[in-house]
């Protein structure tokens, strides 16, 4: 008698990696935190118990995210050092940490003990934590950040594929309004809007969008002009199927490769631009930790080799997430070469 091996079938770490399991994780990972940094003081007692369910999804995702980026450990370094990032983003009302605005003792250097308290990151020139305050200072560098990103990509890629699709007149008003956009330096256009609106986090955004989107517009317009000639696209059409239908359906999910790899790489640049604007008092503003902020109060005290810790500290962090991303980038390019 022939005995047949019955299929165990897929595993359950297998079954989150579809897409659908990944974008619940996705939400349940980056909504509560947004809400908490951008609406956490108008949740009176209920702020740190939004977090609740993002902590897991975020376990969970960095587990997932390592499954499949293994055959590059460029690219797990890069996830590991932006989900530790995420992780603290999220945990950070949970953890043993000091008020991060509360005033302790003045100038005590990093590993000292001073009032009963040790100190490991030492405190500011006012004398609140530093440990608590880069923690609680990545919240709103990558919630801002990643917003400021996503905005600039659904309106950037939404161009790009009127412009690559469509072409004729539709081609030549989007890509001139872009060619305008894009002969601004970066950082004169951030300064310029900000002046304008204001500094605040949803200015920022504002900003972002208008400086990155012309540029992402003519990534997905190129990749838009070779793929619309594919047979798929023209089965579409011979089906009767809508534009809209054709450029979200068939164009977007087969120009996606690129576009997350340069999405890593613009996160990154925004971190930076974040960081540089509130330094130069453009971006977001106190009370609350911020690692721009930190950087710009300790710019005087730092002069002083003992304090230089002031500055370095939240400069390493910055350094770290924007060399998260850059790695994730070359590690998704790399296993693509390789496909």
């Amino acid at each position: 008698m022939a005995v047949t091996e019955l299929d165990a079938g897929p595993s359950f770490l297998d079954r989150l990696s579809r897409p659908k399991p990944l974008i619940v994780l996705a939400v349940l990972m980056w909504i509560p935190l947004t809400v908490y940094v951008m609406f956490g003081d108008r949740l009176d007692g209920y702020a740190d118990t939004v977090l609740l369910p993002a902590i897991p999804a975020t376990l969970v995702l960095y587990i997932l995210g390592v499954r499949a980026f293994r055959e590059s450990w460029v690219a797990v370094l890069g996830l590991s050092l932006v989900f530790f990032w995420l992780l603290m983003a999220v945990t950070a009302p949970y953890l043993p940490l000091m008020d991060p605005n509360k005033p302790i003792a003045p100038f005590t250097t990093p590993f000292s003990e001073k009032r009963d308290v040790f100190f490991w990151l030492g405190t500011d020139f006012k004398g609140r934590d530093m440990l608590s305050r880069v923690i609680w200072g990545c919240q709103r560098v990558i919630v801002w950040g990643v917003s400021a990103t996503m905005v600039a990509y659904v309106v950037g890629a939404l161009f790009g594929l009127v412009s690559g699709y469509l072409s004729g007149w539709w081609d030549e008003i989007i890509s001139f309004f872009a060619n305008v956009l894009l002969s601004f330096p970066v950082m004169v256009l951030f300064i310029v809007i900000l002046n304008y609106l204001g500094p605040s986090g949803f200015n920022i955004v504002v900003a972002v969008t208008f400086a990155s989107a012309p540029a992402i517009m003519r990534i997905v317009r190129g990749l838009a002009l070779d793929i619309k000639t594919r047979d798929y696209v023209f089965a579409a059409q011979t089906r009767g199927e809508h534009p809209l239908y054709i450029m979200i359906v068939e164009l977007l999910p087969n120009v996606r490769g690129p576009i997350i790899v340069d999405a890593c790489l613009r996160l990154g640049y925004t971190t930076v631009a974040i960081t540089t604007l509130t330094f130069l008092g453009l971006g977001l503003q106190p009370p609350d930790p911020d690692w721009g902020l930190m950087i710009r109060e300790s710019a005087k005290t730092a002069m002083l080799w003992k304090f230089s810790y002031m500055l370095l500290v939240p400069a390493l962090a910055v350094s770290s997430l924007i060399l998260g991303f850059n790695l994730m980038a070359d590690g998704l390019r790399e296993m693509s070469l390789r496909d």
